[in-house]
């Protein structure tokens, strides 16, 4: 693999400068202002439609998508594009119906939500939880994984270094508040748009010259086409019996058209509507700004596979011709996670180092906007709650930063040896699978909570518990239990020879469970529950121009769906 040399230190180096210049220049243009939790945690509302879309986009791709969705892509193909084409269409229902509910109610974390509308138990149940999942599942994953495609870039030797110089790169952004965030987050993603295009491009480009077609990106994508056309298919068929191992394996990750029925809405509109980590960044704003915000980040999120996920079926095609041998291998064996450095490591000289900033880009700003919620949430929830209620202003935007602080450090010490397995997991998959766990319990607790008007704190207790049993159970039990085939599910055996039932149709079956004993015990309780939040049909009201962007992205997502299925 091709080392850095000076023309792409120097290109990083712009990079570092300019994010950590503007960053210093956002914070000290209203230094007075900082010592308000509102401009720390949610930047006072001053965040633009382009800066909340920006940020968004920024936060969310990171390193599970550049290494562990380019793995996917290596493995399964296109079909793991659905996480970002159904997030689009997510965003667009976030826009529409969430959020007129979140700020006509003035809710600001969303420990604070179910606090509103259930009760204090289930706030403080739910606060504990989201703060284990953001710094075990989220923190952990994406520096693991941004340290790994670094690391492979640079030809190895300085993994624990990598994770060291990450982290204090995002502490820097992260203490200086969400308004720092934001528009740093402008920066972040157009670097990460532009190198990536530039990776995909030239990986393209890469693939062309291999088959002996020039210099022609769009060879290179016909050659994809041709050479890996089972990896351009969004619906897989599922496995028969004498299925081959691959095969299974694919399905496992991305279950045919069962998974639209199942877990993909529910991690898509858990993640895009009720997730403090990125409701953050728009419930600061007007309802006009936060809609077109959300809505711009619905088209960025159509851009994403083309970034995320072409070079890992580039890579593939290229293995398959003998290329990239080494530079996928870990210990002797194939790894997936590797496609991404394994393209990168081939680019020209300056242009390696734009897809490096791009990489580093996404890592930190997803870092930051992580390490920005789990402050949120300990600060506003917990620790102005339960420690000090008459903590100032300043006092908890003090304790938000050591909150930072420590999260960061918790996280480099998972991280380090990796003790969570997020390596042999796979990357994109670990953090799906786990975070699946919780998803079917908090999203029953939110929709039901938003649009029906008879759910009771006792229900969303159960609903937490039962969500998260139910997962549990699916992932790990029911196939010993109920045998390989049943009216509810397929098993399949997994790499190991273990019965597993894909954790998309776990989480679709855990979410139904949870509804129906929520609903049950709902019906034991009054018709309107005091704390129902009122539902009027002008909230849900488009203006011209966000029924125009719906309609527009609608019409997008049905071309590519009718192009590829």
């Amino acid at each position: 693999m091709k080392q850095l040399v000076s023309k792409d230190w120097l290109v990083f180096l712009v990079y570092f400068l300019i994010v950590a210049g503007y960053g210093v220049w956002i914070y000290y243009r209203k230094r007075t202002k900082e010592t308000s939790t509102q401009s720390f945690f949610l930047a006072e509302g001053q965040l633009a439609w382009w800066a909340i879309g920006a940020s968004l986009i920024a936060s969310n791709i990171s390193a599970e998508q550049f290494i562990g969705m380019s793995g996917n892509g290596f493995t399964v193909g296109i079909a793991i594009s659905a996480y970002e084409w159904i997030a689009a269409l997510s965003l667009v229902i976030v826009a529409v119906f969430f959020m007129p509910i979140y700020l006509k109610n003035r809710i600001f974390t969303m420990p604070q939500f179910l606090k509103t509308r259930y009760n204090e138990t289930v706030s403080l149940i739910m606060a504990i939880f989201w703060l284990f999942l953001y710094i075990f599942v989220n923190l952990t994953s994406i520096l693991y994984l941004g340290a790994l495609a670094i690391n492979n870039l640079g030809g190895g030797g300085n993994f624990h270094l990598i994770i060291l110089l990450l982290a204090i790169f995002a502490l820097l952004i992260t203490l200086g508040g969400m308004k720092v965030i934001g528009y740093t987050d402008v920066i972040q993603v157009s670097v990460l748009i532009i190198g990536g295009l530039a990776t995909t491009y030239l990986a393209l480009t890469m693939v062309s010259q291999k088959f002996g077609m020039g210099s022609n990106a769009l060879a290179g994508f016909n050659t994809l086409m041709k050479e890996a056309g089972d990896h351009f298919h969004m619906i897989l068929d599922k496995p028969g019996p004498d299925a081959p191992q691959n095969d299974v394996n694919r399905y496992l990750i991305v279950p045919g058209i069962a998974m639209y029925f199942a877990g993909q809405w529910i991690v898509n509109l858990n993640y895009w509507g009720c997730n403090q980590y990125i409701t953050q960044r728009a419930l600061g704003a007007d309802l006009r700004t936060a809609r077109t915000g959300i809505l711009f980040a619905a088209f960025l999120k159509l851009l994403m596979p083309v970034i995320v996920m072409l070079p890992g079926i580039a890579a593939y095609v290229l293995f398959q011709k003998g290329e990239l041998q080494s530079e996928m291998s870990s210990g002797g064996h194939l790894n997936a996670d590797n496609a991404y450095s394994a393209i990168l490591g081939f680019l020209p000289a300056g242009l390696k180092g734009l897809s490096l900033a791009a990489l580093t880009a996404a890592i930190v700003a997803s870092l930051a906007g992580k390490a920005n919620s789990i402050s949120t949430i300990f600060t506003l929830d917990i620790y102005k709650k339960y420690f000090n209620q008459e903590a100032t202003e300043q006092k908890m935007v003090w304790v938000g930063r050591m909150a930072i602080v420590a999260a960061m450090l918790v996280a480099i010490f998972f991280t380090w040896d990796d003790m969570l397995g997020i390596g042999g997991e796979g990357g994109f998959t670990f953090i799906q699978k786990y975070t699946g766990y919780i998803s079917p319990g908090i999203f029953s607790i939110f929709i039901l909570g938003m649009f029906w008007k008879r759910t009771t704190g006792s229900a969303a207790i159960a609903g937490i518990l039962v969500g998260f049993a139910t997962s549990v159970f699916f992932n790990n039990f029911a196939p010993g239990i109920f045998g390989q085939e049943t009216m509810l599910y397929t098993a399949f055996r997994n790499s190991n020879g273990k019965l597993e039932i894909p954790f998309l149709i776990c989480m679709g079956w855990a979410f139904v469970f949870t509804v129906i004993v929520m609903v049950a015990i709902s019906l034991a309780g009054p018709k309107v529950n005091p704390k129902a939040f009122e539902l009027d049909s002008k909230m849900f009201r488009l203006s011209p121009r966000n029924l125009a962007m719906v309609v527009t992205i609608l019409l997008i997502l049905s071309a590519l769906y009718v192009r590829f299925w």
